[in-house]
């Protein structure tokens, strides 16, 4: 026991180090881990309130009193950017989580079980990503959105409760729902592909042998040890995610105003972008280096965690 303990420790570091010999890696993982610790202390860090208005100071173009300038309501747009990266953070990790949990439990059903149920689940994949995804999400805003938001104005008639007129954790999740039904297809397929390479080598046929559960089997001989290649897809998927949120709620079909997002802020910016191109910039930048931070992590995860595939 002791043994398998010291070799999955090593294991772990020379990953480390790998990763670490990876420039553009860490490069990466300091920008993430930067966002992370920006958008955790946004309201302690940020100079302004990011719903302050001052209209003496409309559109005003980067200064040393507002590093980013102001839009076109006087407000902060530094402000505005801290807290939109605590909105693309939580939306890219709560669904990326939710959709990995739904795609490791289908796949690995899928894979290992196989047979009629590894049909369905995979003709299931196959038809909601075959659904165009902008699609989807216009689907589910225009059909659930109004009678949610009429259900949740009868609450607020009826108890005068204020957490019923806002409306900004119903955005979120509609936006959870609708980025989970397009996300986790990817993952069920990766998973029941590396189920379906690792179900019948040696030592899952022994634990068979001996008797265990196959639930058992699965979650301790199958899914660890098919879990690297989906730590790749996750660092890569919550960039994918940053993303599409922000493409949501540019379109105005995701998260809404005055509730700050990289992506409406990018919509806004585009309006103006001639006589304000700071509005457009600020947040496409942050946006751009945010998806190219997890790109590289997911490149030097994939050399660390698979070695033999960086000289193939």
């Amino acid at each position: 026991m002791t043994a398998v303990v010291e070799e999955d420790v090593s294991l772990v570091r020379d990953a480390w180090r790998r990763l670490r010999a990876n420039r553009l890696a860490v490069v990466g993982l300091c920008y993430i881990v930067l966002l992370v610790v920006v958008a955790v202390a946004g309201p302690w860090i940020s100079p302004y309130d990011f719903l302050s208005q001052d209209v003496t100071m409309r559109s005003a173009p980067p200064s040393l009193v507002h590093w980013m300038g102001t839009d076109q309501l006087g407000r902060d747009v530094l402000s505005r950017v801290i807290y939109g990266a605590r909105t693309a953070l939580i939306v890219a990790v709560v669904v990326t989580g939710i959709s990995l949990a739904i795609g490791i439990v289908l796949g690995a059903i899928a894979g290992y079980v196989g047979g009629r149920l590894d049909a369905f689940i995979m003709w299931l994949t196959d038809v909601t990503m075959s659904v165009p995804s902008l699609l989807l999400v216009i689907v589910i805003n225009t059909s659930l959105k109004p009678p949610l938001q009429r259900w949740l104005d009868e609450l607020f008639l009826a108890t005068k409760n204020p957490i019923f007129r806002d409306t900004m954790w119903l955005d979120f999740v509609l936006v959870f729902g609708a980025m989970t039904l397009i996300l986790w297809p990817p993952y069920a397929r990766l998973v029941r592909g590396q189920i379906l390479s690792i179900r019948n080598r040696n030592y899952v046929t022994a634990a068979r042998a001996l008797g265990l559960p196959a639930r058992t089997i699965v979650r301790r001989y199958i899914v660890l040890n098919a879990i690297g290649p989906v730590i790749v897809a996750v660092s890569a998927g919550l960039g994918a995610a940053m993303v599409l949120e922000s493409a949501f709620s540019f379109l105005g079909i995701g998260v809404t105003l005055p509730t700050p997002s990289w992506g409406n802020m990018i919509s806004d910016g585009l309006r103006v972008w001639r006589n304000a191109p700071h509005l457009l910039a600020a947040p496409a930048i942050v946006l751009g280096l945010a998806t190219i931070a997890f790109s590289f992590l997911g490149d030097g995860l994939n050399d660390a965690l698979n070695p033999r595939q960086k000289h193939r």
